[in-house]
């Protein structure tokens, strides 16, 4: 065993490094961590719900467009069920906000930790409904706008922790940024000593490059759990979500417990 693995101070740095994950105060190694575990869940409940009932929840380029498709043939119908993924999208992120907004107010450390506990726990129950009533109309009919909800929620989420830097399941924004800073890298300065030389952001290319491949191995491994082990495969996403959301409520709630047997 290495002499690191055993230094105490080294051990206590790693603990608080994970605390600190989804805590208020933030750093950009806790924003880079938080934003690979986010985009990895939701690359997974993306591919594996689309296995699971047969819808992708985060592409709403794609459910916009195919409601102005249905609308434009007349499909009424189609038009509603469009809705009832784009809404819940929407509320999703409505609830984010409100979460932490609450949290700020009331000065709390989990601010941001809340709403990756809501998201746990739904997670936990389309887990748990899938296994228990699928493949019945009426567990797809609740599964898609609770999927569509959980993906604008976190969407929202690591959207207000990062200042805008950051999103999980808006692929084409991360791509797309990509494409701009390999443009910036390949571009040829003249003259090197120009001060309105372009100049590629590389920290910003390094973190999408990572994200876009947490999307992709996340994808991966929900289209294999999904299909191998079914619904219950939302169970460890869950768990990563309550490791990381536990810390800052846990501190909150000892707090809160020293305050109350002060008074």
């Amino acid at each position: 065993m290495s002499a690191q693995s055993t230094n105490p101070e080294h051990r206590d740095f790693t603990i608080r490094s994970v605390k600190t994950i989804a805590a208020s105060e933030r750093t950009g190694v806790a924003d880079t961590l938080l934003g690979m575990a986010l985009t990895f869940v939701a690359g997974a409940i993306n591919a594996g719900g689309f296995l699971a009932i047969g819808q992708y929840t985060s592409h709403m380029s794609g459910i916009i467009s195919a409601m102005a498709d249905n609308m434009a043939l007349g499909s009424v119908g189609l038009v509603g069920l469009g809705l009832a993924a784009f809404l819940p999208f929407v509320l999703g992120a409505a609830c984010s906000a409100m979460l932490i907004n609450w949290g700020r107010r009331h000065h709390l450390g989990s601010r941001y930790a809340m709403p990756l506990m809501l998201e746990a726990f739904l997670l936990l129950a389309f887990g748990l409904l899938g296994w228990l009533a699928h493949p019945s109309p009426g567990f797809v009919a609740i599964a898609v706008p609770l999927l569509c909800f959980i993906m604008g929620l976190q969407n929202a989420t690591v959207t207000k922790i990062s200042g805008a830097r950051m999103r999980t399941t808006h692929v084409t924004g991360i791509v797309t940024d990509i494409g701009i800073e390999l443009g910036k890298l390949l571009y040829w300065n003249r003259n090197p000593h120009n001060p309105d030389r372009v100049l590629a952001d590389r920290d910003k290319l390094r973190l999408l490059v990572l994200l876009f491949a947490s999307f992709f191995i996340g994808g991966v491994i929900g289209a294999i759990g999904f299909s191998q082990i079914g619904f219950l495969f939302s169970l460890p996403l869950a768990l990563l979500l309550l490791l990381l959301a536990g810390p800052p409520l846990a501190e909150d709630a000892a707090a809160l417990t020293r305050r109350m047997t002060k008074s």
